[in-house]
This record gives structure tokens, sequence and C-alpha cells, in this order.
């Protein structure tokens, strides 16, 4: 389903005249192997990390950008509906990164921008902390939007984001790493 989604939101933002997904990037030192640093992990639950959120940077937004969603996700967690480890909205559009750590402090975030509760329950990062024995696929999404902040409360669930801002959304931008333990 957010396979479809995504395909669905670049296609309908291709065809709107906006930039390619393929000129939309994000990129992030901390998944740049491909694997989930150990630093990204949790510090609960049985794993060990600093549960520090990664750098992502991104370039090449549409024309008509007003803000971006970023959004950290496990597809692989064993809920029936994945997990959500970070989401912060009104990004404003002339931002391009946000440092390691944002997550975790929101003073390093870009002035109007805001995190809203993840699955965990409270805004803020919670990093990874999959089952033992086993090897999940943590995204990162970045989108840009048609519009300066999302018409959504401030204690909005992951989901709602997910569904105003694909309303919303001109490009969208992926990296994925593995993480395990």
């Amino acid at each position: 389903m957010i396979g479809k989604l995504m395909t669905t939101t670049v296609f309908a933002a291709a065809s709107l005249g906006t930039a390619f997904a393929a000129d939309f990037k994000v990129t992030s030192r901390d998944f740049a192997s491909g694997k989930v640093e150990q630093a990204q992990f949790a510090n609960a639950m049985g794993c060990t990390g600093g549960n520090v959120s990664p750098e992502i940077s991104w370039s090449n937004a549409p024309e008509g950008t007003r803000s971006f969603v970023v959004t950290l996700y496990d597809k692989d967690a064993p809920t029936g509906s994945g997990w959500w480890h970070w989401v912060v909205k009104n990004i404003p559009s002339d931002t391009t990164s946000l440092p390691p750590g944002a997550g975790n402090e929101a003073a390093k975030l870009p002035k109007g921008a805001m995190m809203t509760p993840t699955d965990f329950g409270i805004p803020g990062y919670g990093g990874a902390c999959p089952p033992e024995g086993t090897e999940h696929d943590y995204t990162i999404t970045v989108k840009a939007l048609g519009v300066d902040k999302l018409p959504v409360p401030e204690n909005a669930t992951p989901a709602l984001i997910g569904f105003v801002s694909n309303m919303n959304t001109l490009a969208v931008a992926i990296i994925s790493a593995k993480g395990g333990r």
C-alpha cells in the first residue's frame, strides 16, 4: 500500500509539471552505508544505542514548495501497520537539512517546524529496536508540500499526517537502511 501510494503521489506530482522524483533527493550520512548506525538505535527495550535522530539532507525541491514533512518509518515492525519512529511537520521551504539529534532536541529544528507524536505516543525521535534475530527496513521520507503548514492538530497521529500531507505533496524523496540486532 505504501509503495502504491508513493507511486501515485509521484505520478500526480509529475503530471502537474512539478519536479520528477529523480530530481528531488534525500541523503543521510547516517544511512549512507545502507545500515542503521548504532547511534540511531534506541536505548531501551533491550537495545543499547544512542537514540540520536539521523542527519538528513535534501535537494532539488520542486518549484512551489512551501514546506516539508520528514518521517522515519519501519514497515517491518510486527504490528500489522509498521512503526513510525519520527514525524516532523511544517519544516520551512528554505530548509534543506536536519542535523543529527534534531529529533531529540526541538531547539535544533528550524523555526516553525514541529515534531508530532510517533507510535511511541510522544513527539520526538524514537530509535530502532527490532526484535532480536530480525532485520528491518527503516525509511526516511521527505515530502515537498504546496502548503506552508499542514492543517492538522498538534497531536496528530502519523496516519493523519500522512493522509493530509499526501493531499498536498508536490514530490517525494526516500532513502532506506537496514537495521537488526
